[in-house]
Protein backbone atom coordinates (compact mmCIF):
# COMPACT_ATOMS: atom_id res chain seq x y z
CA UNK A 1 0.00 0.00 0.00
CA UNK A 2 1.21 3.42 -0.94
CA UNK A 3 1.14 5.43 2.13
CA UNK A 4 -1.41 8.54 1.51
CA UNK A 5 -1.02 12.33 3.11
CA UNK A 6 -4.15 13.95 3.20
CA UNK A 7 -4.18 17.89 3.77
CA UNK A 8 -7.83 19.01 5.18
CA UNK A 9 -8.82 22.48 5.44
CA UNK A 10 -10.90 23.33 8.55
CA UNK A 11 -13.82 25.95 8.02
CA UNK A 12 -16.30 24.76 5.66
CA UNK A 13 -14.58 21.35 4.80
CA UNK A 14 -14.00 19.91 7.72
CA UNK A 15 -16.35 21.74 10.12
CA UNK A 16 -18.93 24.11 9.46
CA UNK A 17 -17.48 27.77 9.40
CA UNK A 18 -16.57 29.34 13.04
CA UNK A 19 -17.07 25.55 14.79
CA UNK A 20 -14.67 23.55 16.64
CA UNK A 21 -16.58 20.41 16.31
CA UNK A 22 -16.44 18.27 13.01
CA UNK A 23 -19.44 15.73 12.60
CA UNK A 24 -18.73 11.99 13.66
CA UNK A 25 -17.88 10.63 10.39
CA UNK A 26 -15.00 13.03 9.77
CA UNK A 27 -13.65 11.99 13.08
CA UNK A 28 -13.96 8.57 12.31
CA UNK A 29 -12.55 8.31 8.84
CA UNK A 30 -9.46 10.28 10.08
CA UNK A 31 -8.77 7.98 12.82
CA UNK A 32 -9.41 4.73 10.58
CA UNK A 33 -6.90 6.48 8.03
CA UNK A 34 -4.39 7.45 9.85
CA UNK A 35 -4.14 3.55 11.71
CA UNK A 36 -4.24 2.31 8.62
CA UNK A 37 -1.05 4.05 8.08
CA UNK A 38 -1.90 7.52 5.77
CA UNK A 39 -1.09 10.63 7.82
CA UNK A 40 -3.27 13.24 7.91
CA UNK A 41 -2.57 17.34 8.38
CA UNK A 42 -4.91 20.14 9.29
CA UNK A 43 -3.87 22.79 6.66
CA UNK A 44 -5.90 26.08 7.34
CA UNK A 45 -5.62 29.76 7.70
CA UNK A 46 -6.46 29.49 11.36
CA UNK A 47 -3.79 30.46 13.61
CA UNK A 48 -2.24 28.03 15.92
CA UNK A 49 -4.59 29.01 18.61
CA UNK A 50 -7.58 28.96 16.76
CA UNK A 51 -7.06 25.46 15.51
CA UNK A 52 -6.56 24.34 19.24
CA UNK A 53 -9.88 23.12 19.94
CA UNK A 54 -9.56 20.43 17.09
CA UNK A 55 -6.41 18.74 18.59
CA UNK A 56 -7.88 16.77 20.70
CA UNK A 57 -9.27 14.64 17.36
CA UNK A 58 -5.28 13.47 16.99
CA UNK A 59 -3.50 14.57 13.61
CA UNK A 60 -0.13 13.71 12.37
CA UNK A 61 0.36 17.33 12.04
CA UNK A 62 -0.86 21.22 11.31
CA UNK A 63 -0.07 23.82 8.79
CA UNK A 64 -1.49 27.20 10.67
CA UNK A 65 -1.77 30.30 9.57
CA UNK A 66 -2.09 29.84 5.39
CA UNK A 67 1.05 28.42 5.93
CA UNK A 68 3.10 30.47 7.89
CA UNK A 69 3.45 27.93 10.60
CA UNK A 70 4.03 24.14 9.93
CA UNK A 71 4.44 21.16 12.58
CA UNK A 72 5.07 18.16 11.32
CA UNK A 73 4.70 15.17 14.23
CA UNK A 74 5.11 17.24 17.09
CA UNK A 75 8.18 19.02 15.92
CA UNK A 76 8.02 22.57 13.99
CA UNK A 77 9.42 22.63 9.99
CA UNK A 78 8.45 25.92 9.69
CA UNK A 79 7.38 29.38 11.77
CA UNK A 80 7.55 32.82 9.22
CA UNK A 81 5.50 35.41 11.18
CA UNK A 82 5.90 39.18 9.56
CA UNK A 83 9.06 41.37 10.04
CA UNK A 84 8.26 44.35 12.76
CA UNK A 85 8.42 46.71 10.05
CA UNK A 86 5.76 44.86 7.58
CA UNK A 87 3.55 44.31 10.47
CA UNK A 88 3.56 48.21 11.12
CA UNK A 89 3.40 49.32 7.12
CA UNK A 90 0.40 46.90 6.54
CA UNK A 91 -1.49 47.96 9.89
CA UNK A 92 -1.25 51.81 9.12
CA UNK A 93 -2.14 51.71 5.58
CA UNK A 94 -4.85 49.70 6.46
CA UNK A 95 -6.40 52.05 8.98
CA UNK A 96 -5.62 54.90 6.65
CA UNK A 97 -7.81 53.08 4.34
CA UNK A 98 -10.86 52.65 6.50
CA UNK A 99 -10.27 48.82 6.66
CA UNK A 100 -11.08 46.92 9.22
CA UNK A 101 -8.47 44.70 10.38
CA UNK A 102 -8.30 41.24 12.58
CA UNK A 103 -4.67 40.05 13.32
CA UNK A 104 -3.61 36.99 14.02
CA UNK A 105 -0.79 35.98 16.61
CA UNK A 106 0.62 32.49 17.55
CA UNK A 107 -1.12 32.59 20.55
CA UNK A 108 -4.82 34.61 19.39
CA UNK A 109 -6.13 37.09 17.68
CA UNK A 110 -7.14 40.50 17.77
CA UNK A 111 -9.62 42.78 15.87
CA UNK A 112 -11.03 46.67 15.34
CA UNK A 113 -13.83 46.98 17.31
CA UNK A 114 -14.71 49.67 15.04
CA UNK A 115 -16.29 47.28 12.75
CA UNK A 116 -18.97 46.18 15.08
CA UNK A 117 -19.54 49.70 16.11
CA UNK A 118 -19.98 50.85 12.54
CA UNK A 119 -22.28 47.83 12.19
CA UNK A 120 -24.10 48.58 14.93
CA UNK A 121 -24.65 52.03 13.97
CA UNK A 122 -25.99 50.80 10.56
CA UNK A 123 -27.98 48.33 12.06
CA UNK A 124 -30.86 48.92 9.92
CA UNK A 125 -29.51 48.93 6.26
CA UNK A 126 -29.30 45.79 4.21
CA UNK A 127 -28.04 42.49 6.34
CA UNK A 128 -25.60 45.01 8.68
CA UNK A 129 -27.59 43.34 11.59
CA UNK A 130 -27.09 40.21 10.27
CA UNK A 131 -23.18 40.38 9.62
CA UNK A 132 -23.14 41.65 13.34
CA UNK A 133 -24.65 38.59 15.00
CA UNK A 134 -22.49 36.29 12.57
CA UNK A 135 -18.84 38.35 13.58
CA UNK A 136 -19.86 38.14 17.50
CA UNK A 137 -20.43 34.56 17.09
CA UNK A 138 -17.46 34.35 15.33
CA UNK A 139 -15.40 36.39 17.69
CA UNK A 140 -16.84 33.71 20.61
CA UNK A 141 -16.24 30.36 18.84
CA UNK A 142 -12.95 31.50 18.00
CA UNK A 143 -11.67 34.02 20.73
CA UNK A 144 -11.02 36.95 19.23
CA UNK A 145 -10.29 39.44 21.51
CA UNK A 146 -10.37 43.55 21.13
CA UNK A 147 -7.52 45.23 19.52
CA UNK A 148 -6.86 47.00 23.00
CA UNK A 149 -5.66 43.48 24.26
CA UNK A 150 -3.06 43.30 21.89
CA UNK A 151 0.22 43.19 23.15
CA UNK A 152 2.93 43.25 20.20
CA UNK A 153 3.49 39.53 19.49
CA UNK A 154 4.36 38.32 16.37
CA UNK A 155 1.42 38.50 13.01
CA UNK A 156 1.21 35.96 10.63
CA UNK A 157 -1.80 37.30 9.04
CA UNK A 158 -4.28 39.92 8.75
CA UNK A 159 -7.73 39.38 7.77
CA UNK A 160 -9.45 42.11 6.47
CA UNK A 161 -13.24 43.73 5.87
CA UNK A 162 -13.35 46.76 3.93
CA UNK A 163 -16.33 48.66 3.24
CA UNK A 164 -16.01 48.81 -0.69
CA UNK A 165 -13.23 47.54 -3.23
CA UNK A 166 -11.78 51.45 -4.34
CA UNK A 167 -10.95 51.33 -0.65
CA UNK A 168 -8.33 48.52 -0.92
CA UNK A 169 -6.42 49.88 -4.02
CA UNK A 170 -4.36 51.97 -1.93
CA UNK A 171 -2.99 49.20 0.56
CA UNK A 172 -2.97 46.89 -2.62
CA UNK A 173 -0.28 49.73 -4.36
CA UNK A 174 1.47 49.92 -0.94
CA UNK A 175 2.25 45.89 0.22
CA UNK A 176 1.69 44.12 -2.88
CA UNK A 177 5.48 43.63 -3.03
CA UNK A 178 5.46 42.14 -0.12
CA UNK A 179 2.20 40.12 0.58
CA UNK A 180 -0.65 38.83 -1.47
CA UNK A 181 -4.38 40.03 -1.14
CA UNK A 182 -6.81 36.80 -0.79
CA UNK A 183 -10.27 38.26 -1.41
CA UNK A 184 -12.84 36.27 -0.64
CA UNK A 185 -16.92 36.41 -1.77
CA UNK A 186 -18.35 39.97 -1.45
CA UNK A 187 -21.49 40.12 1.45
CA UNK A 188 -24.32 41.01 -0.01
CA UNK A 189 -24.45 44.61 1.81
CA UNK A 190 -21.26 45.54 0.53
CA UNK A 191 -18.50 44.98 2.58
CA UNK A 192 -15.40 42.70 0.78
CA UNK A 193 -13.98 39.97 2.95
CA UNK A 194 -10.36 38.86 2.53
CA UNK A 195 -6.84 38.26 4.07
CA UNK A 196 -3.38 39.29 3.86
CA UNK A 197 -0.66 36.91 3.22
CA UNK A 198 3.00 36.90 2.98
CA UNK A 199 4.35 36.33 -0.11
CA UNK A 200 7.01 33.62 1.27
CA UNK A 201 4.04 30.94 2.13
CA UNK A 202 1.24 29.46 1.07
CA UNK A 203 -1.03 26.29 1.85
CA UNK A 204 0.83 25.27 -1.49
CA UNK A 205 4.25 25.80 -0.64
CA UNK A 206 3.63 24.01 2.79
CA UNK A 207 2.20 21.10 1.61
CA UNK A 208 5.65 20.93 -0.68
CA UNK A 209 7.67 21.32 2.92
CA UNK A 210 5.55 18.41 4.42
CA UNK A 211 5.91 16.00 1.43
CA UNK A 212 9.22 16.59 1.59
CA UNK A 213 10.00 16.57 5.24
CA UNK A 214 8.34 13.37 5.01
CA UNK A 215 9.61 11.79 1.96
CA UNK A 216 6.19 11.44 1.01
CA UNK A 217 5.55 11.87 -3.06
CA UNK A 218 3.88 15.14 -4.27
CA UNK A 219 1.38 12.63 -6.27
CA UNK A 220 0.66 10.33 -2.58
CA UNK A 221 -0.96 14.02 -1.44
CA UNK A 222 -4.67 14.37 -1.24
CA UNK A 223 -5.77 18.12 -0.54
CA UNK A 224 -9.20 18.48 0.16
CA UNK A 225 -10.76 22.51 0.86
CA UNK A 226 -14.00 24.45 0.24
CA UNK A 227 -12.62 28.40 -0.98
CA UNK A 228 -10.25 30.27 -2.58
CA UNK A 229 -7.31 30.33 0.38
CA UNK A 230 -7.32 26.88 -0.37
CA UNK A 231 -6.36 27.23 -4.03
CA UNK A 232 -2.38 26.41 -3.76
CA UNK A 233 -3.09 23.58 -1.88
CA UNK A 234 -5.44 21.85 -4.83
CA UNK A 235 -3.01 22.75 -7.31
CA UNK A 236 0.14 21.31 -5.42
CA UNK A 237 -1.58 18.38 -4.21
CA UNK A 238 -1.70 15.03 -6.27
CA UNK A 239 -5.28 14.73 -6.32
CA UNK A 240 -7.62 17.81 -5.74
CA UNK A 241 -10.92 17.56 -3.97
CA UNK A 242 -13.75 20.52 -3.60
CA UNK A 243 -16.46 20.39 -0.95
CA UNK A 244 -19.64 20.67 -2.91
CA UNK A 245 -20.58 23.70 -0.23
CA UNK A 246 -17.24 25.81 -1.70
CA UNK A 247 -16.52 28.25 -3.86
CA UNK A 248 -17.72 27.88 -7.47
CA UNK A 249 -13.92 28.58 -9.08
CA UNK A 250 -12.64 26.36 -7.01
CA UNK A 251 -15.02 23.19 -7.81
CA UNK A 252 -13.82 24.07 -11.60
CA UNK A 253 -9.92 23.48 -10.52
CA UNK A 254 -10.49 20.27 -8.42
CA UNK A 255 -10.08 16.72 -9.61
CA UNK A 256 -12.97 16.06 -7.97
CA UNK A 257 -16.34 17.46 -5.79
CA UNK A 258 -17.37 15.53 -2.60
CA UNK A 259 -20.76 16.08 -0.56
CA UNK A 260 -20.85 19.09 2.23
CA UNK A 261 -19.10 19.28 5.61
CA UNK A 262 -22.86 18.44 6.96
CA UNK A 263 -23.45 15.37 4.67
CA UNK A 264 -20.46 13.76 5.36
CA UNK A 265 -18.65 14.87 2.64
CA UNK A 266 -15.10 13.90 4.88
CA UNK A 267 -15.62 10.34 4.92
CA UNK A 268 -17.34 9.95 1.32
CA UNK A 269 -13.72 10.84 -0.09
CA UNK A 270 -12.13 8.84 1.88
CA UNK A 271 -14.09 5.81 1.04
CA UNK A 272 -14.33 6.70 -2.42
CA UNK A 273 -10.20 6.83 -3.07
CA UNK A 274 -9.67 3.61 -0.28
CA UNK A 275 -7.91 5.56 2.59
CA UNK A 276 -10.46 3.78 4.60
Amino acid sequence: MDRKIVFLDIDGTLTEPGSNKPPESAVTAIYQARKKGHYVFLCTGRNYDMLRPLLQYEFDGIVASAGGYIECQKEVIYNCPMTEEQKQKAMDVLEQNGIFRTIECMDGSYTDEGFKDFLRAHATEGSNSELLRWREQIEQSLNILPMKEYRGQPVYKIVIMSPSQEQIIQPRKVLESDFEFCIQDEYKHGFINGEIINRKFHKGKAVEKVCDYLKIPLYDSVAIGDSMNDKEMLEIAGLSICMRNGSEELKRLADDICPSVQEGGIRYAFLKYHLI
